[in-house]
């Protein structure tokens, strides 16, 4: 037997029924599901309507799905020729996943720009937009080409370029273990991946971690001479990732000196960027598949530049068209609100700067050994800082009904805070926002009144005293304020009305630890609030649409 689903993160039409798919051609011949954005669906649609189609939905999926029915009767085409003249008609992005009533045992499948994967088995194949989806059925995978077709049956699945030839295809094991994919004892995902951090960290330090206490970069494709010649870096990402792309731009230009820019991704192509020849665009997603870091990409790419990605996911889009890959070990991430592999990214990062910094000259043998002696302690620490779960319970449960958080910081704290920020708002829908803490004199304190709770980011030495001064001024004006900073800063409680000590390490990493209470605050308060923890509304997993 075989069937096609959806679950539909709206795009074009409003959440419900008639949107939902799969959609339909008019006589239910011709069914389908898509994952993406069809540019053009209003254009095709019209010419639909000229031919005697009738609409039902709101969706450019139907629109997709009547054209492919067209072709299909139209010049009496088998499955595979109707595809492929709908996929040269159309302009935009999809995975498509259709079944014809005339071959009732086969699902057929194209891709142009978005994800997909292909799963077999014994007796079973499947198609997914992403690996998890399918782990607990199978491992091994096929990976669909750009602008390819595939016809999956129960035991086999054959696959077609845009010609309507058919081509050949390697199959891929994945070693991801299917529990992963499962709670573990834990209420939600995101708490278990909370716990995960301190494996995800250490994995991926001892992925490039020789046993000579060097970085080795060399499976990544980077050579020493490579690095030298570096003038600068683009960090392009999107979400958490981009927050990690913060921190990085701080530790890179401090060890290494080299000029970095972190642009968000779905900014970045279409200002026309202005790159120097021997720059390196890095590319950072948990999926290897957000659509707007894979056009970062390829903009990149189409200006003769190096890129890089930094991903999760073996064989994601990402990872297959960028130069170099490095990957992150933080094995499969199911919650939404993305923990250890923001954790596995922050690492992946401050192993490239100690490389760059050490390639180059900018730090000796001995800061080399110091940084990297520290960076295998993380793990460790990161344990520690969850052992204050009960307390950040308490604290974020008194204040379950807040309609406003800031958090505030300055350098690396800043980039630290929006994280913070982002986990709270995006899990617990409460509005907050994140500010660079010497902008909060230029119009945000008008905001702050009795009892707003301003959440402080302090970890950076040479800029404690000046974010302290800050949240002196904004409890003078009734803020309740809350602390985050390093073990042995324990003059903030004079300040602070609540505060939350992580253990000490090297400044430059301290975002690995600041950000375990700011994830336990943004699940806690989610959990009081009687939300879904793992599956916020509106949100998706990986964003495969632009």
């Amino acid at each position: 037997s075989c069937g096609i689903g959806h679950t539909r993160w709206a795009t074009h039409g409003e959440p419900s029924e008639n949107n939902a798919h799969p959609h339909h051609s008019d006589d239910y011949e011709v069914v389908g599901v898509h994952n993406g954005i069809i540019e053009n669906y209003i254009e095709i649609k019209d010419k639909l309507l000229k031919k005697d189609y009738s609409f039902y939905s709101d969706t450019d999926t139907e629109a997709i799905v009547k054209l492919i029915d067209y072709y299909y009767k139209k010049y009496k085409l088998g499955p595979v020729d109707a595809l492929a003249k709908t996929m040269v008609r159309v302009r935009g992005s999809y995975a498509l996943a259709v079944m014809f009533k005339d071959y009732p045992n086969e699902i057929w499948v194209a891709r142009k720009d978005s994800p997909m994967i292909i799963g077999v088995d014994k007796n079973a194949s499947f198609v997914a937009s992403d690996v998890p989806a399918i782990l607990k059925y199978t491992r091994n995978v096929y990976y669909i080409g750009n602008m390819e077709m595939a016809c999956l049956k129960d035991k086999e699945v054959h696959f077609y370029n845009i010609d309507g030839e058919e081509i050949g295809k390697d199959l891929t094991r994945v070693e991801w273990d299917a529990e992963a994919a499962e709670k573990g004892g834990f209420e939600h995902f995101m708490m278990k991946e909370i716990h995960e951090q301190p494996v995800a960290v250490r994995d991926t330090i001892n992925a490039y971690l020789k046993d000579d206490n060097s970085v080795d970069l060399e499976g990544v494709g980077l050579k020493d001479e490579d690095l030298k010649k570096l003038s600068e870096v683009h960090i392009s990402a999107c979400g958490s990732a981009y927050h990690v792309g913060m921190v990085a731009q701080y530790v890179i230009e401090k060890l290494a000196r080299v000029p970095v820019r972190v642009e968000l991704a779905s900014e970045f192509r279409y200002r026309n960027p202005i790159l120097a020849p021997d720059s390196m665009v890095i590319a950072i997603s948990q999926s290897g598949e957000t659509a707007d870091t894979l056009a970062a990409i390829r903009e990149a790419k189409k200006l003769g530049i190096k890129t890089m990605g930094i991903v999760n996911v073996v064989g994601s889009t990402i990872a297959r068209e960028a130069d170099h890959v490095m990957y992150t070990m933080a094995g499969p991430e199911i919650a939404v609100a993305t923990t250890k592999a923001y954790s596995a990214q922050l690492i992946a990062m401050y192993l490239l700067a100690i490389k760059l910094a050490y390639v180059r000259g900018n730090i000796d043998k001995k800061r080399y050994d110091e940084l990297l002696n520290e960076l295998k302690t993380l793990p460790a620490k990161i344990e520690r800082s969850l052992e204050d779960k009960e307390r950040l319970q308490w604290f974020t449960a008194k204040f379950s009904n807040v309609h406003d958080v800031f958090f505030i910081g300055r350098g690396i704290d800043y980039a630290i805070s929006l994280e913070g920020s982002l986990k709270m708002k995006e899990i617990s829908y409460v509005h907050s926002g994140a500010y660079a803490a010497g902008e909060l004199k230029h119009g945000t304190i008008s905001l702050v009144e009795d009892g707003t709770l301003i959440i402080g980011v302090l970890t950076q030495s040479d800029l404690y005293e000046k974010t302290v001064s800050n949240m002196v001024e904004v409890k003078s004006r009734g803020a309740y304020l809350c602390g985050i900073t390093s073990s042995g800063n324990y003059e903030i409680e004079d300040t602070a009305d609540f505060t939350v000590y992580i253990p000490k390490t090297e400044e430059i990493f301290e975002a690995s630890l600041a950000v375990v209470p700011l994830q336990l605050m943004g699940y806690y308060m989610s959990v009081a609030r009687g939300l879904d923890v793992d599956k916020p509304r509106n949100l998706a997993k990986s964003v495969t649409v632009e």
